[in-house]
């Protein structure tokens, strides 16, 4: 079986923000085509900065990327605009969901296709979202700031699905949300992947349920990727077990609670 082309390469990216705070600190990770790669780590590891990195999304919080490079394809991307990463393919969904409140399901879902001319591609993706997500044609009328967060984030990602994209940057999917919802949100984001083959790169603190969607994995702490492998090895590994899923035998259920722990860090190797 012929390994496929990757999609994305990150590069030993540095991240500063106010030309002053580090704080990613050489960052290098690969997302293959029709792959879905799962970044993780605790709240404040970098992940969203990653992934904003990539979209370019850092100028508005007077952030940049100082070293390192970013490859869609082959192609260097860093210097692009977010709106030029969209006519490209690459779509980010924010943490957060950032639903437009005052507009109804179907209007917030539409403004994912500003990018495209043809009016009848657009009504057939509308009517391709509404079947990944029924819940939404049935509140198509609704004003989103009346919709359960798990509908909105649900149109998030369908708002995403509008602009075509095949690299989907999904940031923290499952927060805020009840299990069944979360885990109804990545069924729906495995049959994406499988049935319109779109790539995804999910930004996630649920260490369980990302490695149960995923392919492959990355762990970041401070700026840093500590460990990666594939999703299947990363969940079985012992040190993932104590320290992001829970598991060890005794009480310490975080690193943060040791003063040195075994993982082996990979930037000393």
């Amino acid at each position: 079986m012929s390994t496929p082309p990757v999609v994305l390469n990150v590069n030993g990216i540095e991240v500063i923000y106010n030309h002053v705070i580090l704080v990613l600190k050489g960052v290098s990770l690969q997302v293959p085509e029709r792959g879905i790669v799962a970044l993780l780590g605790g709240n404040g590891a970098g992940k969203t900065t990653t992934l904003r990195a990539i979209s370019n999304l850092l100028k508005g919080e007077r952030g940049e990327v100082t070293k390192g490079s970013i490859e869609l394809r082959g192609e260097r991307i860093e210097n692009l605009s977010p709106a030029d990463l969209v006519q490209r393919g690459v779509v980010q969904v924010m943490e957060g969901r950032h639903c437009f409140a005052h507009l109804t399901i179907e209007e917030n879902l539409l403004t994912g296709s500003y990018t495209r001319t043809d009016k009848g591609e657009i009504a057939a993706n509308l009517e391709k979202v509404y079947n990944y997500f029924p819940r939404l044609k049935t509140r198509r009328g609704s004003q989103a700031a009346y919709t359960s967060g798990g509908e909105q984030q649900m149109c998030a990602i369908g708002r995403a699905l509008m602009a075509n994209p095949s690299l989907v940057l999904l940031d923290e999917p499952s927060m805020g949300l009840a299990p069944q919802i979360v885990e109804e949100v990545f069924n729906i984001v495995k049959d994406l992947n499988q049935k319109e083959q779109v790539t995804f790169l999910l930004a996630e603190q649920n260490t369980h349920m990302a490695l149960r969607y995923a392919d492959f994995g990355y762990i970041m702490e401070s700026g840093r990727i500590v460990m990666d492998g594939a999703a299947a090895e990363l969940a079985s590994n012992e040190d993932v077990k104590e320290f992001y899923l829970g598991m060890g035998g005794g009480e310490r259920k975080s690193f943060k609670d040791v003063k040195s722990y075994k993982r082996r860090k990979r930037w000393l190797a």
